[in-house]
């Protein structure tokens, strides 16, 4: 199978990083100093979604912007040791040119960046939570970011291991692969599903990328 584009537009947290042991440390410290239950973690979509739109889901609105504060600083203190590059990661983002690609991300640009530079990824584009009014799965971030890269939605490829941003990407009427490093791969709805991105091999040509599935 091969899919032609213009554009990449690559998930962080989940697709290009694996901060999953962070995230599980952080989020645990934050609910006990909020007294949020597990059964109230329970009852919402927690995967792919931005912190406010979860904190806002969790807490009374009054304290929802000091609970987003903490969070993020939480987080943010983490990183030293918290991030790795997912395997694939590293090697396909540097065979692309960096106007063919960006990452669409929940985290807020702080976050976001902290836990890119742990492993030495620097796009040139990013679209991170504080860009936006509605995160994933509302197709907003990413037809945000075809709009900065100027290419057609309809010619770009979003890379993805959450439902949330699955539902995002064909919202917004990309062509979807799903990475099955946080969900089962029959848990994804996509146009592809492949287990990290070291299944995939790229190919830029004149036009765009060429996306293929290594033998």
């Amino acid at each position: 199978m091969k899919i032609h584009a213009e554009a990449l537009l690559f998930d962080n947290d989940g697709t290009l990083v694996s901060s999953l042991a962070s995230v599980n440390r952080c989020w645990t410290r934050w609910a006990r100093e909020y007294g949020i239950t597990a059964e109230d973690f329970a009852r919402i979509e927690l995967h792919g979604r931005p912190a406010v739109e979860i904190a806002a889901d969790l807490l009374p609105a009054g304290i929802v912007p000091q609970a987003l504060a903490r969070i993020e600083q939480l987080e943010v203190e983490d990183v030293p040791g918290g991030v790795e590059a997912l395997p694939g990661t590293l090697a396909l983002l540097d065979s692309l040119p960096a106007e063919r690609w960006a990452v669409v991300t929940s985290a807020t640009r702080r976050l976001a960046e902290a836990r890119l530079d742990e492993v030495g990824i620097r796009p040139k584009t990013m679209i991170a939570a504080d860009d936006i009014t509605r995160g994933k799965p509302d197709p907003e971030p990413y037809l945000l970011a075809a709009r900065e890269l100027g290419v057609d939605p309809a010619r770009c490829v979003v890379f993805e291991d959450a439902p949330a941003g699955l539902q995002a990407g064909r919202a917004a009427g990309m062509t979807t692969v799903a990475l099955a490093t946080t969900h089962q791969a029959h848990e994804l709805d996509a146009d592809l599903v492949v287990k990290d991105l070291s299944a995939l091999s790229v190919l830029v040509t004149r036009t765009g990328v060429e996306i293929s599935v290594r033998d």
